[in-house]
């Protein structure tokens, strides 16, 4: 899993970010070591169907929709002819009309021609929300919204629909998995920072953070499913406390919505 690629990353940004040297060296280890990279949908094709799939297959992901995949990544893409998946904020993506966009973008956004020239090179364009919530605090209402106008808006720019989906945050529960199924999505991504398995089911699917401090050597176990455990403890312990925080905060936002006087129709954050 990768944000943005740049030599000069935001500072909201920085610690997920990865320098485009360090990304070329990264996609030449995954070639060396026999590596095909697939992409998401044709993942959970595979699993749904029984299609084989390569020898030592790889899911290369890209969450928010950063200016620098396209100018920095897809060229090294080209290179090894390896297939990716790019999760777009549409809200976030420059261009487009003034009702679709949204600020809080945290650094230069890809523009629509990007995207189209990233999907034309083979690249899977999937959704990750339209303005970036955490979806599992947010009304069913706003729910509903953010992952229908992502699809629709994609549909629009792309002339396809979209298949995979990854979350804001990596955040979700069941009633966000329940929602991205109902607005069309086939399968999802979460974080989790563990290697993909059928038995996770096709929207809670894992995968492995990629880091600015992330080096070539801890980047060549990571992909072999080595020393995960270790190199992810501090992010899994924190990751468990906050998941009963989070908890607390959706019963307290239902037990409001529930209160007398409440606004009709779903929670009023």
């Amino acid at each position: 899993m990768y944000h943005a690629v740049t030599d000069r990353p935001a500072p909201a940004t920085r610690a997920l970010s990865v320098p485009p040297r360090a990304f070329a060296a990264q996609m030449a280890l995954l070639g060396a070591r026999g590596f095909t990279p697939v992409t998401t949908a044709r993942l959970a094709d595979a699993w749904r169907t029984g299609k084989p799939l390569p020898e030592r297959p790889v899911l290369i992901t890209f969450d928010d929709g950063y200016e620098g995949v396209h100018r920095y990544a897809l060229p090294v893409l080209a290179e090894h002819s390896f297939a990716a998946t790019l999760f777009v904020s549409t809200a976030w993506l420059r261009g487009g009309s003034s009702d679709r966009r949204a600020g809080g973008a945290p650094d230069t956004m890809l523009d629509w021609d990007q995207v189209r020239e990233l999907a034309a090179a083979g690249t899977e364009i999937g959704g990750h929300s339209h303005t970036h919530p955490q979806l599992d605090q947010t009304d069913d209402r706003r729910l509903r919204f953010e992952t229908g106008r992502c699809r629709e808006i994609l549909t629009e720019e792309l002339g396809a629909e979209p298949v995979s989906f990854a979350y804001p945050y990596g955040y979700s529960s069941r009633r966000v998995r329940h929602a991205v199924r109902a607005a069309g999505f086939t399968q999802s991504l979460a974080v989790g920072n563990a290697l993909a398995r059928r038995s996770q089911g096709p929207y809670a699917l894992e995968r492995v953070t990629v880091r600015r401090t992330t080096g070539i050597e801890e980047f060549g176990r990571l992909v072999e499913g080595r020393a995960l455990g270790r190199a992810f403890a501090g992010d899994r312990a924190l990751t468990k406390g906050y998941a009963l925080v989070r908890r607390a905060r959706r019963a307290a936002a239902l037990a409001r919505a529930a209160a007398p006087g409440a606004r009709r129709g779903g929670l009023t954050e």
